[in-house]
């Protein structure tokens, strides 16, 4: 099947509206902010050096930080002050998702906008200006009459620059909750989709394009002193604005938000719980691409519904705990302080998915390493890769601790290419997962952890505080507890790991429930 004939391109064409709409909104909303707060500054600072030079020095080291990095910044600065907003003022607000996404991008888009303005206000002939003063006009007539029309088509300029950057930057919005065009990216990384990938990167450009074009017409037009340029661009911009805003407005708001990690398995039950949830009558959307902690205070806060993590993660990268315990008992422990923050714990799924070392099966029998503590000696000659979360994990320094580890190199790189990176020989060691049917067809061994440094990792089922007597949902995603085992979810995995219309998270979680709904 050629590329072009692939029927994920017709999938990808689903979630445009989607996508774009919300794209397009926060993209709006973010320019409009930095423009609300830049223009004022820029004619604030036009005659004062020091304040001028401030302001442009702010704005061009927020520009070196990378976008990524910005927006994620943003989400706990705005959780802190929504938890203060609650104890202080008795009322608190949502810090994921869109709030923490439009800030970051207007902070990004003040650089061009305050950098043009402030040129284009001194560019103004001198004469001019003095020629304004001799008619009788004040200050501020001066600026608003004279200074202002003469420095638009520049300002301009700028706004068009702030309009591209911020459209761009708006796909990176995705791993703090906020929907957008990414959204094909992130999840075509971490599937391997690559259908999604190329979707994703060309509607963004082809939006950045279009709106960059529409701006430039009203460019021109002010220039030349052309108002039907200048109207065209105007309703150009408008008539987009409407076009990709009203049809997601229309469309009616989702009742039930299910959550998803970065890699492939959490797309995949997404999906599995989204469709369950559909065939029960109710209605359900996703939020994928999020990190651990993102995504477990986005439940807290009701801002997710329902998601699966796993008791490993919780027990000690949420609650930091160090103390290792059987299965049973830390499950019942992990399920009472899950309850002191009204997060209901619904039960297991029926498998594990743990962090393990791993490496190529030939390779450790040639070396005889069989577990950890084999490998413990020979590290120091070999290097290892995990994931984007790993070595900064409390599962990581467990490790060390108990076995003494200390690798030649560390690196990091999306969960799915660890895989076939292990195999080629580019890394010696990965952090991969038990439950990755990726160990399987690489022929890769997963080593012995003989001192239990890494806890159980038991998939469950975790529901919002305001969900916690939804008997509907209940009903729902109880038929999946206790069904999906080891096997399933591994050959779910690999399934999914595919480059073809059938290892969509969609159709895989279609094949897994038909597989677990027989038993």
């Amino acid at each position: 099947m050629s590329l072009l004939s692939d029927p994920r391109w017709g999938e990808a064409l689903g979630h445009l509206p989607d996508y774009l709409g919300n794209h397009v909104r926060v993209s709006v909303t973010a320019l409009a902010l930095g423009l609300l707060v830049s223009l004022p500054l820029a004619l604030l600072a036009r005659n004062r050096p020091v304040l001028r030079g401030a302001l442009l020095g702010l704005a061009s080291v927020v520009q070196t930080v990378p976008g990524l990095a910005l927006l994620a910044l943003f989400y706990p600065l705005l959780l802190a002050l929504a938890a203060l907003s609650l104890t202080w003022l008795g009322f608190s607000f949502s810090a994921f998702g869109f709030l923490p996404a439009v800030l970051a991008l207007a902070l990004y888009s003040m650089l061009p906008v305050l950098r043009n303005t402030i040129t284009g206000l001194q560019g103004v002939d001198p004469a001019i200006t003095e020629a304004a003063q001799g008619v009788g006009m004040t200050s501020r007539q001066s600026l608003f009459m004279v200074e202002l029309p003469l420095a638009l088509p520049v300002m301009m300029a700028g706004i068009r620059t702030a309009a591209v950057w911020v459209i761009g930057t708006a796909t990176l919005s995705t791993p703090i909750g906020q929907t957008s065009l990414g959204n094909y990216i992130f999840a075509g990384l971490q599937t391997q989709n690559w259908v999604f990938v190329l979707f994703g990167c060309f509607a963004a450009a082809a939006l950045a394009l279009l709106v960059d074009q529409l701006l430039a017409l009203v460019e021109n037009g002010i220039r030349n002193r052309s108002r039907v340029r200048t109207a065209l661009g105007g309703i150009g911009v408008l008539a987009l604005v409407a076009a990709t805003l009203v049809p997601s407005m229309a469309r009616s708001q989702s009742t039930t938000i299910v959550g998803a990690k970065t890699f492939t398995e959490q797309y995949v039950l997404a999906a599995l719980m989204a469709q369950r949830l559909r065939a029960a009558g109710l209605s359900a959307s996703s939020r994928e691409g999020l990190g651990s902690n993102v995504i477990f205070d986005a439940l807290a806060s009701n801002d997710v519904d329902v998601y699966v993590d796993y008791s490993g993660t919780l027990w000690a990268n949420q609650f930091h705990r160090i103390d290792a315990k059987p299965r049973q008992e830390l499950l019942a422990d992990l399920k009472a302080t899950l309850a002191q923050q009204k997060i209901t714990l619904l039960g297991e799924l029926g498998f594990e998915n743990a962090y393990a070392l791993v490496m190529p099966k030939k390779r450790a029998e040639a070396l005889g390493i069989r577990s950890i503590a084999d490998l413990a000696s020979r590290a120091g000659t070999m290097s290892i890769a995990g994931d984007y979360e790993f070595f900064s994990r409390p599962e990581w320094a467990g490790l060390q601790k108990a076995y003494g580890l200390s690798f030649r190199a560390q690196r990091q790189m999306q969960p799915d290419f660890m895989y076939a990176a292990v195999a080629s020989g580019e890394v010696d060691v990965i952090a991969g997962y038990t439950s990755d049917g990726l160990i399987a067809k690489h022929d890769l061994v997963v080593l012995d952890d003989t001192k239990h440094a890494i806890p159980p990792y038991d998939a469950i089922v975790l529901i919002s505080p305001k969900r916690a007597g939804d008997q509907a949902l209940r009903a729902a995603l109880t038929p999946l507890l206790g069904r999906i085992d080891i096997v399933a979810m591994r050959e779910a995995n690999l399934r999914a790991s595919g480059n073809d219309a059938t290892s969509s998270p969609d159709a895989v979680a279609r094949w897994l429930w038909e597989k677990i709904g027989k038993r």
